[in-house]
């Protein structure tokens, strides 16, 4: 069984495909974790994110470099962003994520484009939204925790830049596949956001 679980960032879709993933007993994989890692890669060879042949040289990461808790930082998020909207470095990732999804048993992947076009014909998808200035408080929240001094205002406008970013590049747009079930956790808590995933997927499966 392979569940596709899009959606933009701060919205739940992570902490709901990691329950998923426990609750079906499948491996699990946040894609976002590999543009980050291109994204750290970048700035740790002092590249500019900007130039896709810059962006392109920095597809070359090991593995283990996704176990990095630095690629969980901000200023890695917004690189990410920026590296995530050229086309070669989408096509140079998008192998890596089919064989992930492609294993024997299936898997559960979130990202932006899983349902529309990492893996189209999974069993289960969902589109995990909430509103730009709730997602912009659990972010504020998350980045204060880590100690940074960030302030609110600036979180929702990085917010709103990155939806916009994702949402308007010519490749692999961020979009809720034609097949998808919405999720809005917007005023959901993370177990009844969680429930309501489950649900939603039984019912996929089971149609």
């Amino acid at each position: 069984m392979i569940i596709a679980v899009d959606g933009p960032a701060a919205s739940g879709k992570g902490t709901i495909a990691r329950a998923l993933a426990r609750h079906y007993q499948l491996p699990h994989l946040d894609t976002g974790l590999l543009y980050r890692a291109v994204a750290a890669t970048v700035l740790r060879d002092q590249l500019t994110p900007e130039r896709e042949a810059d962006a392109i040289a920095a597809c070359g990461f090991e593995d283990r470099l996704l176990e990095d808790p630095a690629l969980r930082s901000d200023e890695v998020g917004k690189i990410a962003s920026i590296v995530s909207a050229h086309a070669l470095v989408r096509a140079a990732l998008l192998q890596r994520q089919r064989r992930f999804a492609a294993q024997p048993g299936g898997a559960v992947l979130d990202g932006r484009d899983i349902g529309t076009v990492i893996a189209p014909d999974a069993d289960a998808k969902l589109f995990v939204k909430a509103t730009p200035a709730i997602r912009a408080r659990r972010r504020h929240l998350e980045l204060q925790k880590q100690g940074s001094a960030v302030t609110y205002d600036r979180v929702l406008a990085d917010i709103r830049a990155r939806d916009e970013r994702d949402a308007s590049r010519a490749n692999a747009p961020m979009m809720m596949a034609a097949d998808a079930a919405p999720l809005d956790t917007s005023f959901l808590s993370i177990e009844a956001a969680v429930q309501r995933a489950i649900e939603l997927v039984d019912a996929r499966v089971a149609a």
